[in-house]
């Protein structure tokens, strides 16, 4: 089974607090549109989109939608007070010239390397890969948001991924409905765990061994 609305709001909740005051972010389709109604007091964010608009806002209240305002995705958004419109062309020369400090990606499997697959589950049709290539290479941090196991129970931090790969060690953090975990250069990091689990439950969730340091926080 696939993650519930308050589990996967729970993870945008939690990657929010990466976001520092100033920061160009992108977000991309599935948990990471959330992170937009979960901006910390005080601090603020120019949210990007590849479908050409710097500055929009939190998802707009039920009947305030405007179908000419939406995010890559397609999803309702709202205008922040600096908000500007461009071709995609230019998001992306935004995106390659590697101007954004963050992009939040969802994943369908992870390696301990920083490996990202999330673009295709082989013998299924999708559209195409979006511009997830792009951002996974040239966002300044890439932050991934999931479900720690996928829908059949299955690890989806791996030792190596065996779906075809989006980019090669790109991912810098994985925040997950049970763990925070940092990719570094000797390996992945237990930063934090979920009050809903232990770290043994998340251990036996990953197949990638896991850096386990004396302290490590709850969230």
């Amino acid at each position: 089974m696939g993650l519930g609305i308050e589990k996967r709001h729970q993870i945008a909740r939690r990657a929010a607090r990466e976001l520092k005051n100033g920061m160009i972010v992108n977000l991309g389709i599935g948990i990471p549109t959330l992170v937009a109604d979960y901006v910390p007091d005080g601090v603020h964010i120019v949210f990007q989109a590849e479908n050409g608009i710097l500055g929009y806002s939190q998802t707009p209240r039920p009947g305030e939608e405007d179908p000419f305002l939406c995010n890559a995705g397609g999803l309702p958004i709202t205008l922040a007070p600096e908000s500007s419109y461009f071709d995609s062309t230019v998001a992306f020369g935004m995106i390659r010239r590697g101007l954004l400090d963050i992009t939040m990606l969802g994943a369908l499997q992870v390696s301990e390397q920083g490996d990202l697959a999330n673009w295709i589950v082989p013998g299924k049709r999708v559209p195409g890969m979006g511009g997830a290539i792009e951002l996974a290479q040239k966002a300044q941090k890439v932050i991934v948001t999931t479900d720690h196991v996928a829908k059949d129970g299955s690890p989806k931090i791996l030792r190596r991924c065996t779906y075809p790969l989006t980019t090669t060690k790109s991912v810098d953090l994985i925040i997950t409905d049970m763990a925070v975990i940092e990719v570094s250069g000797n390996g992945l990091v237990l930063k934090e765990v979920s009050g809903d689990y232990s770290i043994d439950d998340v251990i036996k969730a990953t197949e990638a061994p896991l850096i386990i340091p004396d302290e490590i926080g709850v969230y």
